[in-house]
């Protein structure tokens, strides 16, 4: 599976050039690849005072436009999370789009960083499962739930082998950045695909350096602190080599997950 991972720069309070951009590098990243991912939030940013005017909706044109691009491209895309309203709320959500430009899975973020009260703009979900890319079981989690590893470990007992996580997530807190997604890969023997952007928001730099990790916690392609396009090939059979080793999915004690 080819994986592009567009590490972006988000302007803050300019969401006209935010859609404009962020729907260029889609379409850049797009050919040739099997699956594109983008950060979260990338529409707004983290100014989130006027999401009563600018959250999405799941008919609107910014959702339509990265359809049509998945569907001219023969790529799913994950365009990373965006401020988006269902059923009367808004929700801060992860519209899983497949190569046929067809949505096939929706997951809003489950954690909210209480540290910036985000509970004031968003509401939580409350659900999460696996879907299918090309085949093949995925998850998905956004940012702050990369704490939360019984949501990752939950996703790959449900059979993901690649969990997606769009952040914007800060330079001051990068190194457990880098921890938690491998941690999160090593404990999980899956792939985890951790994208982040640029830019800052008031003072907070963000740190980009968007990580693909294997399994085995092996860094396979990093970002570095600007704006830029990844790729990389992943072979999804180095899961079931590992395991067939050593598979401590098959260890756990499900009981006391309940």
């Amino acid at each position: 599976m080819k994986i592009a991972i567009v590490q972006m720069r988000i302007e803050e309070r300019n969401k006209k050039r935010n859609v404009e951009h962020g729907l260029a590098l889609l379409e850049k990243a797009a050919a040739g690849n099997d699956v594109v991912v983008m950060p979260e939030v990338w529409t707004t940013g983290y100014s989130l005072g006027r999401l009563q005017q600018e959250a999405e909706e799941l008919d609107g044109p910014v959702i339509s436009a990265i359809r049509k691009i998945a569907h001219e491209a023969c790529c799913a895309i994950i365009p990373g999370s965006v401020p988006l309203r269902l059923d009367g709320k808004i929700h801060n959500t992860a519209v899983v789009i497949n190569k046929n430009g067809e949505i096939v899975y929706l997951y809003s973020k489950m954690h909210l960083f209480g540290m910036f009260k985000e509970e004031r703009f968003f509401a939580a979900g409350n659900s999460f499962e696996t879907f299918l890319l090309q085949d093949v079981p995925c998850g998905a989690a956004i940012c702050y739930d990369l704490r939360f590893p019984e949501l990752f470990r939950q996703l790959a007992l449900k059979g993901a082998k690649i969990i997606f996580v769009p952040a914007e997530w800060p330079i001051v807190r990068g190194d457990v950045w880098r921890v938690l997604l491998q941690a999160r890969a090593m404990e999980n023997q899956t792939y985890v695909c951790g994208v982040n952007c640029v830019g800052k928001f008031k003072e907070d730099v963000f740190h980009g350096h968007s990580l693909l990790i294997a399994p085995n916690g092996e860094i396979i392609a990093e970002g570095g602190s600007e704006e830029e396009i990844l790729r990389r090939q992943i072979d999804l059979g180095l899961i079931e080599a590992m395991r067939s080793k050593l598979n401590a999915l098959d260890d756990v004690r499900k009981e006391l997950l309940k």
